[in-house]
Formats: C-alpha cells, structure tokens, sequence
C-alpha cells in the first residue's frame, strides 16, 4: 500500500489550536518519535527512553550496529533539540509537564491566567549590581539574573542541553506568565549559532502562539562565524530567527545585559515597534566588537601603515574612549540606562502594561525565510 498518516492533519491543526506535550517513556519509533516531535514540549526519561525514525534493527541493516540507546537515546535527542527537557524518572515527567502547562492557556482563544503575586513588586536585589564581570570578557551566569528578577522560584528552563548560547523558559513577573529568553556568554561568548537561532525562533513562536510577553535579556557578539557555522547554515537559521522575533505579535521587552553586536544583536525585538528597551551600564554595542572589529573596518589603513601594530593600538585606543553606553543614551539611541537593581521594578511596570494589549485568537504568520 501507499503509506498514509491519517489525522495528522488534525494534528496540524491542533497544534495552532491547544499546548501539545509529549512524553516519551519508552522506546518511540517511527510513528511514535513523530508524535514526540509534533509537540510544543516534550521530555524523555535517562535511561528509558529512546525516540528513533526506525530502531536498530534497520541501522543494523544498514551498516550501523547500535544499541537503542547510541541511536535514540537522551543524550542525542536532548542535545540536537528533537526532544525539549531529559529527566531522571516518571514522575519528574509528569511533573515537568504540569509545570510546562502551568504557565500556558487552555487554547489560544483565551490568555494565559495570572496567579496570585508571590513576590514583592519592588524587589530589588543587591547582586545584580556584581554579577557581570567588568572587564566585558569573563563569563557570568544569565540564569543568576533570571532568577533575580522574576517571581521567586518560577524560571522553569525549556530546551537546557541544546542551543546552549541562549537560554530559553517560563517565568512570573508579578504573577504573569512571560517568555524569557537570555544569551549565555559560557557557550562562544553567546554568539548565534544554527541551533540556537532554531531555538530562538521556536521559543518565540510558541511564546507568541499562547499570548505570553518575552523579557529578553540580552547579551549577543552577533552571528557565530567561521567555516562551522556556515557549514551548519547560521545565515538562513539567523534569518528565519530574526522574521520570528518580527513576527511575533507579542510585546518584548530588552534588558541588554551586555553586548549587542550585527545582525544578531539587533534581533532583540521588533525594533520597528515601540521599543521597550532597558540597558545596564556593562551594554556595549555596535556593529561589530572592536576586537577583531577594528581589523576587519581598517584592513587597507594598517596594511599601508608603516607600523601596523602602533596604528592598531592607536585605534583601539581611541574607539574604546567613545565606546561608553551613556555616550548612546546621550545621543538618545538607548531608551534608558538603568541600575540593575531597578530591573525587576521595571519589569513589573512592563508586564503590567503588556497585560492590557494582549488579545486572545489564532495566530496567523507570513512567509518565514
């Protein structure tokens, strides 16, 4: 016979409609690991669970001697993004799925329910004040800051094994659900990679499905480059990411935690509408960091120079004298430098705000490149 799926389209369907979440709690082939896929979260269990197109018996077949596990196992579909969260038993995936659902509608004909606030509005918490390494190299936590700034204990983390430069969840500000999204400087310094463009722009899409306001905390040097992320397809990934931000038609709001460079680091929200934009002290933006920048901008003056590497420090000296981010707000390009203490208070402020534009329905997206 000629295969058929019936009632996919129904799952097509619904998939615009309801949350969807899958669990995978055993071997799932074929038909099985699509259903796990045509989710809008799914988990699978260590040592459990296995999600494959066809089991070992047909990579066997085909040249590969696998185990179950070494074709389908967690620590594959976990990290290439086909499954969402990896937990340890059963009971942590029901659970995860509860708390996944907690933050969601019924359907996208309503909007997401608020819960009663847990946490002081005007919280204002100390550390943020030291958490960002001031040499604008080293690397800090993003999920530290998270946690600081939203509702005490609600970041729940979506997708954490994959698309590691950014980090993507749930969260309450003030008892309203958001989307968050944070760049992670321990991964290329939080550069985009393919994956973590699909990241962004799955996370976008689902957050602006449901209706839930995104908190961006942003902290990108731009596309990741080099002869890798080519190969992997970073220009298309990035593009397609960028035309989810501007599509999404819920409202952002960006705390540029640190840098915000290119293409990349102007995909913080839909710069075409009001932005609502807060930056640390520790911002530093352009079009391209001055490391390596600078080479790239000037590459015919120090190759006609007589000392190239005087003239090279020469610059660097004078582009990092101009570089301040109170320089940006001054010309009025940054909306507001703010104390990073003052980030949650703000916060509060936008989602409230947020809350009165959101209006129930169906999503309906253009072309996406």
């Amino acid at each position: 016979y000629i295969p058929e799926t019936p009632g996919w389209n129904e799952i097509t369907h619904g998939l615009t409609q309801v949350p969807f979440v899958s669990l995978a709690l055993g071997p799932c082939a074929g038909m099985g690991a699509g259903r796990v896929a045509a989710s809008h979260f799914s988990v699978m269990v260590k040592e459990l669970s296995q999600v494959f197109v066809a089991g070992p018996p047909v990579a066997i077949a085909l040249g590969e001697n696998v185990t179950k596990e070494e074709l389908g196992g967690w620590k594959i579909q976990g990290q290439n993004g086909t499954v969402d969260n990896v937990v340890d038993s059963e009971a942590d995936a029901f659970e995860t799925a509860r708390r996944f659902l907690s933050y969601l509608p019924a359907s996208v004909h309503e909007l997401p329910e608020r819960e009663p606030p847990r946490d002081k509005p005007d919280r204002r918490e100390e550390s943020l004040l030291s958490i960002v390494p001031t040499d604008g190299k080293t690397p800090y936590k993003p999920r530290k800051i998270v946690e600081a700034t939203v509702d005490t204990g609600s970041f729940f983390e979506i997708g954490h094994d994959w698309g590691r430069g950014i980090v993507c969840g749930f969260a309450r500000v003030d008892g309203y659900p958001v989307g968050i999204l944070a760049g992670d400087p321990f991964f290329l310094d939080g550069a985009w990679t393919a994956d973590v463009c699909d990241k962004v722009t799955r996370h976008m899409d689902l957050c602006s499905q449901f209706h839930l306001p995104v908190i961006h905390f942003v902290d990108c040097p731009g596309f990741a480059v080099g002869v890798k992320a080519e190969t992997a397809g970073v220009t298309r990934a990035g593009v397609r990411a960028m035309t989810a931000i501007y599509q999404a038609d819920v409202p952002v709001c960006s705390i540029v935690i640190r840098k915000a460079y290119g293409l990349a680091g102007s995909a913080m929200m839909n710069q075409s509408r009001t932005k609502w934009r807060y930056c640390w002290p520790s911002g530093d933006w352009g079009s391209l960091p001055m490391a390596g920048g600078i080479e790239a901008a000037f590459r015919k003056e120090l190759a006609e120079a007589e000392d190239p590497e005087v003239l090279k420090a020469q610059l660097y000296k004078k582009f990092d004298a101009i570089r301040s981010p109170f320089r940006t707000a001054e010309s009025f390009y940054a909306e507001e430098i703010i104390d990073p203490r003052d980030t949650r208070p703000l916060l509060v402020d936008f989602i409230r705000h947020a809350w009165r534009t959101l209006e129930p329905g169906e999503r309906r997206t253009g072309f996406r490149p």
